[in-house]
């Protein structure tokens, strides 16, 4: 077993932790303040090539896989999370779903301009109602000859605000259940599309969040992505595929969250020496290390399995699981050994712990996670060795 990266991969990494740590380090604590966006930066992602990770040459995309993906969510996270959220829910959850269940002109027309940073993706399926229990859409769509009309809100959507390609869910009948879902190609410039953004989150505040409405949006029959009932499949297999990239971004937030600590508990003295020379501080320290170091062993498995075309429904959630409740804990650890002064906002790991709490929720909780990994344990009992 292979556990290092290759000198490709250690170099791509360097490229994202140098272009951060230039670009948007000093900014973050700003645009978070401002909950902005940093389209200049983005787009830069997109020049370097880093928006177009694991689409093909032939749809404007660098090649590469999850396991680069995860690397470049990695880097992101643990500078700016919320760029590395934006960053994901445009490229994991939404460029990569329509390559993978589009037709070829569909993935034709919309995965390039994603490819390319041009456009921002956005994946709108959670509902008021439709949160864990995802078969609970309300979201209608009604065939109207060669149209169908979707009514109903989504919430919390990420990029809801800016992007201009959705893949959108909705049912044909609410009675069906995850029978009825269907997935749909939605352009920001179809009539009925309506966005509203949804301001004063806790964490992730530089990255777009919006209530989307379709109010009779007439979507083409044609950007329908998969046949009748197919939907719900569909969504929960781009949420299985990006879980790792979540895990990479939670990775990432306690790497940044991490750094910080370490730092300062080698230049705070206290009692005549550094808090780096008291072993208590150490045993924290190792701790945390510790922690992230497992986690990322569990990221970078589950996106391996994904690249070699494995099965990894129990691998990414244990990936999603572990990492974001790592997250959470390094993050509070942290802002623990910062003491008073990691309390208020001019301290960078405030933002860190604002942000971590997230992971544990979004693209299934951690709660969710544990029911999926226990089912595939009591249906699919490991073999002896």
């Amino acid at each position: 077993m292979d556990f290092t990266f290759t000198e490709e991969q250690q170099l791509l990494r360097r490229t994202v932790h140098d272009f951060a740590v230039k670009e948007l380090a000093p900014s973050a604590r700003e645009r978070d303040a401002r909950e902005e966006f940093p389209w200049e930066q983005f787009r830069s992602l997109g020049k370097l090539g880093l928006t177009g990770l694991a689409i093909p040459p032939d749809l404007d995309g660098s090649g590469g896989g999850i396991v680069e993906t995860a690397v470049v969510v990695e880097e992101l996270a643990r500078t700016d999370p919320g760029v590395s959220l934006s960053f994901l829910a445009s490229h994991s959850l939404t460029a990569l779903g329509i390559q993978r269940f589009a037709t070829d002109a569909q993935r034709r027309k919309y995965v390039p301009p994603l490819a390319r940073g041009e456009v921002m993706g956005a994946f709108a399926y959670t509902e008021p109602d439709a949160g864990s229990d995802a078969a609970a859409l309300a979201t209608t769509a009604i065939l109207d000859n060669d149209h169908y009309v979707l009514n109903g809100t989504k919430i919390f959507i990420t990029n809801g605000d800016i992007a201009e390609t959705f893949l959108a869910f909705a049912t044909e009948d609410r009675g069906k259940r995850h029978r009825g879902i269907m997935a749909f190609i939605v352009e920001r410039g179809f009539p009925g599309l309506q966005t509203t953004p949804q301001r004063d989150k806790l964490g992730m505040r530089s990255s777009d969040t919006a209530e989307v409405s379709f109010r009779d949006c007439r979507v083409p029959a044609e950007n329908r992505i998969g046949g009748d009932g197919q939907g719900f499949k569909i969504g929960m297999q781009v949420l299985e595929g990006s879980r790792p990239i979540i895990g990479a971004q939670a990775v990432g937030i306690a790497q940044g969250a991490f750094d910080l600590a370490l730092s300062h508990v080698q230049q705070r003295r206290q009692f005549g020496q550094s808090l780096s020379e008291f072993q208590g501080i150490q045993w924290m320290l190792a701790d945390m290390a510790t922690r992230i170091d497992a986690a990322r062993l569990l990221v970078y498995r589950a996106a391996s399995l994904r690249d070699q075309g494995q099965g990894s429904a129990k691998e990414s959630s244990m990936a999603k699981l572990f990492a974001s409740e790592t997250a959470m804990y390094v993050a509070s650890t942290a802002l623990q050994l910062h003491g008073g002064s990691g309390y208020f906002k001019d301290s960078p790991i405030e933002r860190f712990f604002r942000d971590a709490k997230v992971t544990e929720i979004y693209e299934g909780t951690s709660q969710i996670q544990r029911l999926i990994i226990a089912r595939h344990i009591l249906t699919q009992p490991s073999s002896p060795p």
